[in-house]
């Protein structure tokens, strides 16, 4: 990867070097064998200085892409396979949490349907997967300021005054895009008032792979297992109750997290920094516009309920990466409306489908009302009695159902 000091010609130009941008910068040069010219542009010369709480339930759809990309090597030794998934729902004082429902995450051929991955070791990998690549180009640090589409090409211009132009510009922003807004590309939206917690855990007893979401008035509370004795926590609550949580010292704040864990793995300690961030809603009303496409968390936010926006993001990615790339090799214009608005179709509706489906979860889910509990509890159980079901549930979280694009199948382009 080259840097660009100075004004650059591209095929695409992509704003944004986080998660998304990345797999799509890399997944374009692979795809395309080199053919295509790849601008990446970020605000930060390297990797974020603050470390990420996070970790990532990577579906096996998501696992698929990172192993075409050579990216999943750099990740594996850190990879946590989920076995199993246990839910609960009952109120934080409940003194017994029945199980309402379990399942192996497994596929039919035995392979997981997702594993937990820690967030800067995958952040690492994309960076390393795209730094010796020559058909690459980072220009950095760049803030990118406008967007003047053209016939042909349009021409970006950052914040320090620079230009370049490239047939595609990729807007990978995340949730506040400067470019999203000056395209006139519109967003629905909402806040949840909640807010979302996350932090490092090492425990005493073994998690046996099992993912745990217990269900609680202020939102879900979520177990992801990690290597050796270790999970990762995220939960919501109520703004006002996570700024009252967040202010705690390290032995409060492990008590709270201690009531909500149920002492289901012994004695735990922190192992890492404590995050977080206000959780909300947003979907973009259009995803292309002239010589500009929408990617990730810029196109749409999802609740982190299922863990499944930066999936969304990586299926963003491959679906993109596969339009363009077949699109230039039919000589075709990869900027022209008639190739972006196969992209928007493939990914507009299933992420519209996604964010509905969380958003209602959580609603469903991050209450108290007794006719309603009584109500989802029921579900839940009918669930449990259902193996065909279970199985459903398992296929649509590994990210293998619907029109999948070819590199979440292990298909080259």
């Amino acid at each position: 990867m080259s840097n660009e000091p100075v004004n650059g010609r591209f095929d695409v130009l992509i704003s944004g070097a986080s998660f998304a941008g990345l797999a799509l910068a890399r997944a374009l040069t692979y795809a395309s064998r080199g053919d295509l010219r790849i601008g990446l542009a970020d605000r930060s010369i390297g990797l974020p200085e603050r470390p990420d709480a996070r970790a990532f339930a990577l579906s096996a759809a998501s696992r698929h892409m990172l192993e075409m990309l050579g990216v999943w090597q750099g990740v594996a030794a850190e990879a946590e396979p989920v076995l199993e998934i246990e839910i609960t729902d009952s109120s934080l004082e409940a003194a017994v949490r029945p199980v309402l429902l379990r399942y192996a995450n497994l596929l039919e051929d035995g392979e997981p349907a997702s594993h937990i991955v820690p967030a800067n070791r995958l952040l690492e990998a994309l960076h390393q997967s795209v730094a010796d690549d020559p058909t690459i180009t980072f220009l950095a640090p760049a803030v990118a300021e406008g967007l003047e589409p053209g016939p042909h090409v349009a021409t970006l211009t950052f914040a320090d005054g620079r230009r370049a132009r490239a047939s595609l510009v990729v807007a990978a922003e995340g949730r506040r895009s400067r470019l999203r807004e000056q395209a006139g590309l519109k967003v629905t939206g909402w806040g949840y008032g909640q807010t979302g917690i996350v932090t490092t855990l090492k425990h005493e007893k073994p998690h046996g792979g099992r993912a745990v979401q217990h269900f609680l008035p202020g939102g879900p509370f979520a177990i992801l297992p990690l290597r050796a004795n270790r999970s990762c926590v995220t939960w919501s609550e109520t703004a006002a109750e996570a700024e009252r949580i967040m202010a705690l010292d390290d032995a409060l704040f492990l008590d709270e997290i201690d009531l909500r864990f149920g002492g289901r793995l012994g004695a735990i300690a922190l192992d890492g920094p404590r995050q977080c961030w206000p959780l909300e809603m947003h979907l973009a009303r259009g995803y292309v516009a002239p010589r500009l496409a929408l990617l990730g968390d810029t196109a749409h936010g999802v609740h982190p309920i299922a863990g499944q926006g930066l999936n969304l993001g990586l299926r963003d990615a491959a679906a993109l990466a596969e339009v363009l790339v077949e699109a230039a090799r039919l000589g075709l214009d990869i900027g022209s409306p008639a190739v972006l608005e196969r992209y928007e179709r493939w990914r507009r509706f299933d992420s519209t489908l996604s964010a509905a489906a969380f958003d209602g979860l959580n609603r469903l889910f991050s209450n108290d009302n007794a006719l309603l509990r009584l109500a989802r509890d029921l579900g839940l159980g009918l669930v449990e009695a259902m193996p065909g079901l279970k199985s459903r549930f398992v296929e649509e979280a590994a990210g293998l159902s619907g029109e999948v694009p070819r590199l979440l199948r292990r298909l080259a382009i």
